[in-house]
């Protein structure tokens, strides 16, 4: 499974749009290679750079598997458009909220989830919830990091 992004390159610099300091929308990502008898999709996307620990930027799941792309700036609502549901950063907002480091350069892990079955969360459900209801049901999981410095 690999996910990407028009965004940055792997690896690369988040422009300021996707953070606080600019348009604060999420980016585009697609992917591809779907492991067989996936039922729906995860994102979590966090830093693990933060000073209080890690940072979660976003939580989104059940997410149809009919999809391959998620267009830039998923608006912030319990079930967005491109189906689905989000879940509560630590932000305490639905949806994502961009790279905002206090200091220094920081990593944004964007990961994507594979699951065998659809979970039923209910919107705002948080991290900890979304990992504990997919404990046995990740098929295969996908990374993307990009880095952000004020």
């Amino acid at each position: 499974m690999k996910l990407s992004t028009t965004a940055f390159e792997p690896g690369g610099m988040i422009p300021a749009r996707y953070t606080c300091d600019g348009d604060n929308v999420s980016p585009d990502l697609s992917w591809q290679d779907l492991p067989d008898g996936a039922a729906s999709l995860a994102i979590i996307c966090d830093d693990p750079d933060a000073p209080v620990g890690t940072w979660v930027h976003w939580v989104y799941c059940d997410i149809p598997v009919q999809l391959n792309h998620l267009p830039t700036g998923v608006p912030g609502l319990e079930r967005p458009p491109s189906g689905g549901v989000q879940g509560t950063n630590d932000f305490r907002k639905l949806g994502y909220g961009g790279p905002c480091p206090p200091g220094g350069t920081h990593r944004y892990f964007f990961n994507l989830y594979a699951l065998d079955s659809v979970l039923g969360l209910a919107p705002g459900a948080t991290k900890k919830q979304l990992l504990k209801a997919m404990a046995g049901h990740v098929l295969e999981h996908a990374e993307l990091m990009g880095r952000y410095k004020r």
